[in-house]
């Protein structure tokens, strides 16, 4: 899509630009978990830029782009949206030894957490989870994506990166199964009291599973993500690496992240890795 940054910070009245002044004040102190928050007009990928710089910051590092030209969610796929009409952004986590590292994988899944509930919490509309990293809401009755999370180990830590759509119109939408928070009719569509609700929910939850050494159950992240899906109860397709095919229905997610899946043959099946497909509900 083509970029309006170029035409001044404040190019679009609807979509003023972030300040990140009033951020580091807000979410940067003695004790917390967020170290800086930066804000750029433009790059490819915050994703990219903050795993190229993770060895040299300390956690907590967040780096705020007020447009992605080469924006990545899961397989790949392009996330690509108008300038200051979401908020694309990325975070340095680095758990150490206080979590063994086979439980990192549950970060994506605790990033899905917070984004709903700070949203829900800031924006004033429902937010559901898609397994194992989509943010829904719903438009005119239909359940739409308008969010992703996006993890990268590296050397020391993990890179998590967070897209969500907040004033996208229906013309602005990268294919008509999208959604953003303004279609939703949310309450609120500030994108800074969004970020910051966002931010410190995900540092709270973050701090109780790092307590709880990583376990899910132990933290409450294992029921509050179970809370919050709505792929649970649902009669599922998942395309999975190499090719296979997996079809019924999504009853749990498991101590590992991983979606359970109870075939018409009546054999459970986990889902680690893949594409999974809504087809009906069954609850």
């Amino acid at each position: 899509m083509p970029s309006d940054a170029s035409t001044g910070r404040w190019s679009s009245l609807d979509r003023p630009p972030l300040n990140a002044a009033v951020l580091e004040r807000a979410l940067v102190g003695d004790g917390g978990l967020w170290s800086s928050v930066e804000v750029v007009a433009a790059t490819g990928s915050t994703n990219t830029d903050l795993a190229a710089r993770a060895g040299g910051l300390p956690e907590g590092a967040v780096l705020v782009a007020e447009e992605q030209t080469a924006g990545r969610g899961r397989l790949d796929r392009s996330w690509v949206a108008p300038a200051r009409s979401g908020l694309f952004f990325s975070v340095l986590l680095k758990p150490g030894d206080s979590v063994p590292q086979e439980r990192w994988g549950w970060l994506t899944l605790l990033a899905g957490v917070a984004a709903a509930t700070g949203v829900s919490r800031a924006a004033g509309v429902d937010t559901a989870l898609k397994w194992p990293n989509d943010l829904l809401v719903t438009v005119e009755g239909e359940e739409r994506k308008t969010g992703g999370i996006l993890a990268e180990r590296v050397s020391d830590g993990v890179v998590l990166g967070i897209g969500l759509n907040v004033t996208l119109t229906e013309d602005e939408l990268p294919v008509p199964e999208a959604g953003s928070l303004i279609l939703a009719k949310a309450a609120v569509t500030d994108r800074e009291p969004l970020l910051k609700a966002v931010l410190r929910s995900l540092e709270h939850w973050y701090g109780e599973w790092r307590a709880a050494g990583g376990d899910p159950a132990a933290s409450g992240l294992q029921e509050a993500y179970a809370a919050d899906c709505v792929t649970l109860g649902r009669h599922v397709r998942a395309d999975l690496p190499g090719g296979r095919t997996l079809t019924g229905t999504a009853e749990a997610v498991d101590a590992d992240g991983r979606l359970v899946v109870r075939t018409a043959e009546d054999r459970h099946e986990t889902v680690g890795a893949g594409d999974v497909v809504h087809l009906r509900s069954v609850r």
